[in-house]
């Protein structure tokens, strides 16, 4: 089965949604390799129309201008792109596709396809939320940034039940930039105050 990741540039404080001032000092080589290793990952990206216009709108340019960041650029053009939408979308990016049909079924079947190795969704917040509740995240690759952003939408949204996550791998960056890989796992025996009693500090 087909790994589905979720990779995230996200404030100390839970927002999700990049803000240039926040985001942009922190990047450095360390998260540039993080970001490649993540990318590498996957031969599927899984992406909102938010994210797919905001990508469209940038990386085809930087291709065709053959700068510094051209050979990533070309990478993103030539990878399969699958958008979540519910309006038909004229695709002018090539390898972009529409999903078809119900977003858990949809994942289900690239999960399942032999074909496909992985599948990453970068940003589009709303989608992780979706799948998130769903049960079909296996990992969520987190790269928090030293800062309480304040505002902005926040990954984690209001639910009656919590998410349990255990820790797959941990990175401190020199900029204080932490690299967090989770995946699900498991709800904890439930446990209360009386249970922990003896774990309390003695006092002096």
């Amino acid at each position: 089965m087909a790994k589905v990741i979720s990779t995230l540039f996200i404030s100390a404080d839970g927002v999700a949604e990049i803000d240039p001032d926040w985001h942009f000092p922190y990047f450095d080589e360390n998260m540039g390799r993080a970001v490649t290793e993540d990318y590498e990952a996957a031969d599927v990206l899984l992406i909102g129309r938010e994210t797919y216009d905001s990508f469209a709108g940038a990386w085809p340019d930087r291709e065709a201008a053959g700068g510094e960041d051209a050979p990533f650029a070309k990478q993103l053009g030539d990878v399969r792109k699958v958008v979540v939408s519910r309006q038909a979308l004229d695709f002018s990016w090539r390898n972009s596709e529409l999903i078809k049909g119900d977003l858990f079924d949809a994942v289900a079947a690239l999960k399942a396809d032999p074909g496909v190795r992985g599948i990453l969704i970068p940003g589009s917040i709303s989608v992780v939320q979706q799948l998130l509740a769903a049960g079909l995240v296996d990992e969520l690759r987190l790269l928090v940034h030293p800062v309480a952003a304040r505002k902005g939408r926040k990954l984690f949204d209001e639910g009656d039940s919590a998410y349990h996550l255990r820790v797959v791998a941990t990175e401190t960056f020199p900029t204080g930039v932490l690299r967090v890989i989770y995946a699900p796992a498991p709800a904890p025996t439930p446990t209360g105050y009386d249970d922990v009693r003896d774990q309390v500090p003695a006092g002096n």
